[in-house]
């Protein structure tokens, strides 16, 4: 659940079409961190890094996972794992919003993350928009939940770090950020924790107004410790390479550590982040990344996975895992678990060669035999090949995964890696061809509704929902209807519309553009209109009428 407000981004948006974002100084956080001896021997900072208790620098490359609203969702954590994160941010509670989790649970996630060989940030999300959101916890408050979990949170310090509170200030005067800020850190300072410490930004996180930035190095320097990191949150205020690249490059500049604690990358009705660039550039500056969320936002378009199923990746799962600087492709288990120089070193054997089966137009089912490891085996990587070329299509936990997504009447080459929690990759297994059925794939099998969720006189909002009925998956899809009152689209999220007189046609985002049989996907538009706004009768899918209703 990625708790925001509407508003909040609207005004981020606002400012940055009025030029406030990325106004500040190009040093901002103005000369360097002064570098101090840790006090614990775990997770500490060094020359704006971050780095293991035995001096190994460590990137954080993992996901948020929604704890507290999902408490037995446990398998997550090794889900995440599985597919190759090498951290996970858990989002608990100090009851002043939602239900309290107890010293029993935290230590019990803990306990988890360690088990499946996870880097843990524990989080308090009650304090999200404090100032602007009423129900938010201060942050004086969730430190003090901190310091009643102090008995099982000390001795974890090469596991765990700790994030004060989620986005801990709204737009209202962020500048009454920092000095809440940093009376939280020397509260738990003075109360002796010696982790790693996180601190979030303003303006829901995103620091449109740079507050942080311009005051990261005060903030820095009062840590008695030196050990805390920054994290900024990367939404839609971030839909430019420019603007990315000057936030980061300010703290790497001024060797002030920080990391990208929150991200999304689909787009919707404030914006088009640039998750590209985002995962780019903390792969070319040496900078964590934490995507938000594996599962279970009220919002699905930022859910990695459908209900939390690993088999099952969102497009945005897919872009993170498996896509050019993610995941599987850029993580490196922490050494404290035995990754990296001198811990497993051993590959898995090669998996069997894999087989097809159940094959329709646009999904294939692949098994192989198993491959074994010293340690075990986590996850297997598919792969399509095409010449000297390979593009990561799936990743499974176990020897077995159905590809979708495929066009028909078309001929493939899959091959599988496995994969162990090193993160050591065996040789590719043998290669299998697939050829997809002719037909399918989208068309008639389709139900659309449509509907008003606004009005305000000249324009309104409304609202349109594709269902597959059919028993084929739909990859790739153009929408039809028409209006029949002179309305004109303004916006739309979800899809790209083009408008002829009356006449609209919709293509898919990314993150709507495949639909599984019986699964649904939703666009939002605004739109101007007269006095009369008569809903469309008829809707086409690739050319094919759909049923109404």
């Amino acid at each position: 659940m990625r708790r925001k407000r509407s508003l909040t981004v609207l005004l981020a948006v606002l400012a940055g079409l009025l030029g406030i974002v990325g106004l500040g100084p190009a040093a901002q956080a103005a000369g360097h961190a002064e570098p101090r001896a840790p006090l614990a021997t775990g997770l500490h900072i060094s020359n704006g890094r971050l780095l293991e208790g035995n001096g190994n620098d460590f990137i954080m490359r993992g996901v948020n996972h929604a704890h507290t609203w999902y408490p037995g969702e446990t398998q997550s954590l090794a889900d995440i794992k599985a597919l190759g994160a090498n951290t996970v941010r858990v989002v608990l509670s100090n009851g002043h919003r939602w239900t309290r989790n107890s010293p029993e649970d935290v230590a019990a996630i803990v306990a988890q993350c360690k088990a499946n060989r996870l880097i843990c940030v524990l989080e308090v999300h009650d304090t999200t928009g404090y100032g602007e959101e009423s129900a938010a916890a201060s942050l004086d408050q969730a430190a003090d939940y901190w310091i009643g979990l102090k008995s099982v949170l000390t001795g974890e310090e090469n596991y765990i770090i700790i994030n004060i509170g989620n986005e801990p200030w709204g737009n209202t005067n962020p500048s009454g950020w920092t000095a809440p800020t940093t009376a939280a850190i020397q509260k738990l300072r003075n109360a002796g924790f010696q982790h790693t410490i996180m601190i979030d930004a303003p303006n829901w996180g995103q620091d449109w107004q740079n507050v942080m930035r311009d005051n990261a190095q005060a903030v820095y320097k009062a840590d008695t410790t030196g050990n805390l990191i920054f994290s900024i949150h990367m939404y839609s205020v971030y839909d430019t390479a420019q603007e990315i690249t000057d936030y980061l490059n300010a703290f790497v500049s001024a060797r002030l550590p920080i990391l990208i604690g929150e991200f999304g990358g689909p787009a919707d009705q404030y914006g088009d982040p640039d998750e590209n660039t985002m995962m780019a550039a903390a792969q070319q500056l040496k900078l964590g990344y934490l995507a938000w969320s594996w599962s279970g936002n009220t919002d699905p378009i930022l859910d990695l996975t459908t209900g939390f199923d690993p088999n099952k990746l969102t497009d945005w799962g897919k872009r993170i895992f498996n896509g050019p600087n993610g995941i599987a492709e850029t993580s490196r288990e922490a050494t404290v678990y035995g990754g990296g120089s001198g811990g497993d070193t051993q590959a898995p054997t090669t998996p069997g060669t894999p087989t097809a089966s159940a094959v329709t137009a646009t999904s294939a089912t692949l098994t192989w035999p198993a491959a074994t490891d010293n340690v075990g085996v986590t996850a297997y990587d598919v792969v399509r090949v095409s010449g000297g070329a390979e593009t990561r299509v799936a990743t499974s936990t176990g020897a077995g995964t159905t590809i979708t997504g495929l066009t028909a009447a078309t001929s493939y080459t899959f091959a599988v890696y496995a994969r162990d929690a090193a993160g050591n990759r065996s040789a590719r297994s043998a290669t299998v061809g697939v050829t997809t059925q002719a037909g399918g794939g989208s068309g008639a099998d389709c139900s659309v509704g449509y509907r008003v969720v606004g009005d305000w006189g000249s324009g309104f909002q409304g609202e349109i929902s594709i269902r597959n009925t059919g028993s084929a998956v739909i990859n790739g899809w153009t929408l039809g209807f028409s209006f029949a009152n002179g309305q004109t689209v303004t916006n739309m999220w979800g899809g790209t519309p083009k408008q002829t007189g009356a006449a609209v046609t919709v293509t898919p985002a990314s993150y709507t553009s495949t639909i599984p049989a019986g699964g649904s996907v939703t666009l939002g538009f605004t739109a101007n209109k007269g006095s009369t706004n008569s809903a469309p009768t008829a809707f086409t899918l690739s050319g094919s009428a759909c049923a109404t209703g």
